[in-house]
């Protein structure tokens, strides 16, 4: 029996692009079942035009359209929508990209292998008028050869514990994942949060072709953008404590999710709580600079900015960053 495919659409003041992401979602080679659109208070005429979508789509296609009149922000509005599908598989989707036309059965492909979870790809970055810019997601998030070797190889977890390289815009997920990962913590993004527990369960699956046109412009609400002397300048002098707090929220977040589980394998569960400890020390490293020093040398030294942060990147930070 073939699975049932579901997308999550998620809006916010997106009529601009929103038709012609909804076209590429219905033209695609293995047909969805059901699209969920899921729109956060928006004031644009995003609305009647989903209202125009759900009149308008095939036969076959069930939509369904939520309504969020305050807003909930953009994990908990794609969680809204996650919940809503009743898909096998479920995949994340923009108000502004395009999609390939082989989009769904690349992906549900890839989903096909055993104990597959989530699968995402890289994507082809275009502007606001729909010209590619010559850059890739990958390429603009600093993906290295090597991290995407480590996803191929069942070694995702370990990549992920660095740093995220999954968009959700790229995902597809199976139910059991957004069944086990819901609710979102409010310390993570919604497609962060599903990669990492996929990965700690072997279950993350990557394609490096570009399955989607990713659209970056003025109005997104989050996404990725490559890194430039300007923006490395900028996170040097921004002040660290938002960024450090945030860091061990999430890595308690996941600890305490992961050790609930009494089948967690006991390995793991170590790794998770070391990361928690790492982070605990930064965010307790002093506020005057030269006392940041020797605790900073002497988290390097063990090994554990490169096990679960950026390496010498976050070593930099920690040394000169602002209180």
């Amino acid at each position: 029996m073939a699975e049932r495919v579901s997308v999550a659409l998620c809006t916010h003041n997106g009529v601009d692009h929103l038709d012609e992401q909804l076209r590429s979602v219905l033209a695609q080679s293995r047909m969805i079942d059901e699209i969920v659109l899921s729109d956060d208070a928006s004031s644009d005429g995003t609305r009647e035009l989903l209202e125009s979508f759900r009149v308008s789509a095939p036969a076959g296609v069930d939509v369904v359209i939520l309504k969020n009149d305050r807003p909930l922000g953009v994990t908990a509005n794609f969680e809204a929508a996650i919940r809503a599908t009743t898909g096998d598989v479920i995949l994340l989707c923009d108000q502004d990209d395009r999609w390939a036309s082989d989009k769904v059965e690349s992906l549900l492909g890839l989903l096909a292998a055993p104990g597959a979870l989530l699968a995402h790809s890289d994507a082809r970055i275009i502007d606001g008028s729909g010209s590619p810019t010559g850059d890739t997601l990958f390429g603009a998030l600093g993906v290295s050869a090597g991290e995407l070797r480590a996803e191929e190889r069942g070694d995702g977890a370990r990549v992920l514990l660095r740093r995220n390289i999954v968009t959700g815009a790229t995902a597809a997920l199976r139910r059991e994942l957004a069944e086990a990962a819901m609710p979102f913590p409010g310390s993570w993004v919604h497609d962060e949060w599903l990669a990492m527990l996929a990965a700690i369960g072997d279950g993350l699956r990557v394609s490096r072709r570009t399955l989607t046109d990713y659209r970056i412009h003025g109005g997104n609400q989050i996404g990725a953008s490559r890194l430039t002397a300007g923006t490395a300048m900028g996170r040097l002098t921004a002040s660290r404590a938002a960024r450090n707090a945030r860091l061990l929220a999430r890595a308690e977040d996941l600890f305490l999710r992961v050790s609930a589980d009494g089948s967690a394998d006991r390995q793991l569960v170590a790794v998770l709580e070391a990361k928690v400890v790492h982070e605990r020390i930064r965010s307790g490293y002093p506020a005057a600079r030269p006392l940041r020093i020797v605790p900073v040398v002497r988290q390097a030294l063990t090994g554990a900015y490169t096990r679960y942060g950026g390496g010498l990147r976050d070593v930099l930070r920690d040394l000169v960053q602002p209180a």
